[in-house]
C-alpha cells in the first residue's frame, strides 16, 4: 500500500528581463507557495546557476532547482564546483536536477558532439555519480522516460522526475514507468520522490488549458485524449486539487512542477492542498 507523500511543488522560470524583474518574480512565487523554483538548462534559456543565485538573493525559503542540467555539457569537477557555492551562498537550498540532453541542435551550437543515446545517459551516470560523492547533502533529480535513463535516475537521484507521455502498448503509460522504476529500485523504492511534470493548467475561469505544449510532445492525440494525460490537469481549483490527491494516492507522485505562466493560477491549486 502506498503511503502519501507530503506534497511539493516547483515552478520553471524560463525568462529573464532585469534584475529587478527577476528579484519581483522569484518572491511572487515564494508567495505563492512553491517549493521549488526550477531553470532549465536550454540555449536561448537564462543561465542556470547565475539566475538561480539572483534568485536566491531575492527570497528567504523557496528552494533552487535545475530542471534539468544537460549533463553532456558539464565536466563533473567544474560543475560540482559550481553546485557547491551555488548550494553555499543560496544557504543550503539548491537541488540539482540532472538530464541526458536531447536536442541535437544545442550541441551542435555549443561546438560539441551529439553522442548517442546510450552514450549520452552512461555520460550521465557518470556525472550523477561524481555529485554525489562529492557534494552528497545537495539532493538530486534525475528525469526522463526510457528504459535506461530510468534504471540511472533509480539508482543515483532520490527524486524521479516522470514525463507522464505514453508508452506504446500500455493503457496507463505513468504507472507502467512507475512499476518500472520500482522494479530497478527495489528496496530503496519507498524512499524515492516521484515528480510529474505539468504540461497544462487552466489559467482562467473556464477550466480548460491550453493544449499546446502538450501537443508539442504528443503531436497525433485528440484534445479528448491530451485532456485524460496525467501531465494535463482542467476544472476549478479543487477539481484539480483533487486530481493531484489522486495522483499521490493512486501512483505515489507527491511532486508536482509546472510552467511559469501557469503560476498564478495554480497557486489556488495550492492553497486547496495546504
Amino acid at each position: 500500500m502506498l503511503v502519501d507523500k507530503q506534497f511539493r511543488f516547483g515552478v520553471g522560470l524560463h525568462t529573464v528581463r532585469s534584475p529587478a524583474v527577476l528579484a519581483e518574480t522569484a518572491r511572487r512565487l515564494e508567495g505563492f507557495g512553491f517549493d521549488v523554483l526550477h531553470v532549465p538548462d536550454h540555449l536561448g534559456a537564462p543561465a542556470p546557476f547565475p539566475t538561480l543565485m539572483a534568485a536566491a538573493a531575492a527570497t528567504t525559503t523557496i528552494r533552487l532547482g535545475t530542471y534539468v542540467l544537460n549533463a553532456c555539457f558539464y565536466k563533473p569537477a567544474l560543475l560540482t564546483r559550481d553546485i557547491a557555492d551555488v548550494d553555499l551562498l543560496s544557504g543550503g537550498r539548491l537541488e540539482v536536477g540532472l538530464g541526458a540532453g536531447y536536442v541535437r541542435t544545442e550541441f551542435e551550437a555549443a561546438e560539441l558532439p551529439f553522442p548517442s543515446a546510450a552514450r549520452r545517459i552512461a555520460y550521465l551516470e557518470h556525472v550523477a555519480t561524481y555529485v554525489a560523492a562529492h557534494q552528497p547533502r545537495v539532493p538530486i533529480l534525475i528525469a526522463g522516460s526510457g528504459d535506461r535513463l530510468l534504471t540511472v535516475a533509480a539508482r543515483h537521484a532520490g527524486t524521479i522526475g516522470l514525463t507522464g507521455a505514453r508508452v506504446a502498448g500500455t493503457d496507463d503509460p505513468l504507472a507502467e514507468r512507475i512499476s518500472f522504476v520500482r522494479a530497478v529500485a527495489g528496496e530503496k523504492f519507498d524512499t524515492l520522490e516521484l515528480n510529474l511534470a505539468i504540461t497544462a493548467v487552466p489559467t482562467d475561469g473556464a477550466g480548460l488549458p491550453d493544449l499546446s505544449l502538450t501537443r508539442r510532445f504528443a503531436p497525433t492525440l485528440t484534445d479528448e485524449q491530451l485532456l485524460a494525460m496525467p501531465s494535463v490537469l482542467s476544472g476549478s481549483a479543487r477539481e484539480m486539487a483533487d486530481r493531484l490527491r489522486d495522483l499521490r494516492s493512486r501512483y505515489g507522485v507527491s511532486y508536482f512542477t509546472v510552467q511559469q505562466n501557469h503560476a498564478a493560477a495554480f497557486a489556488d491549486v495550492i492553497a486547496e492542498l495546504r
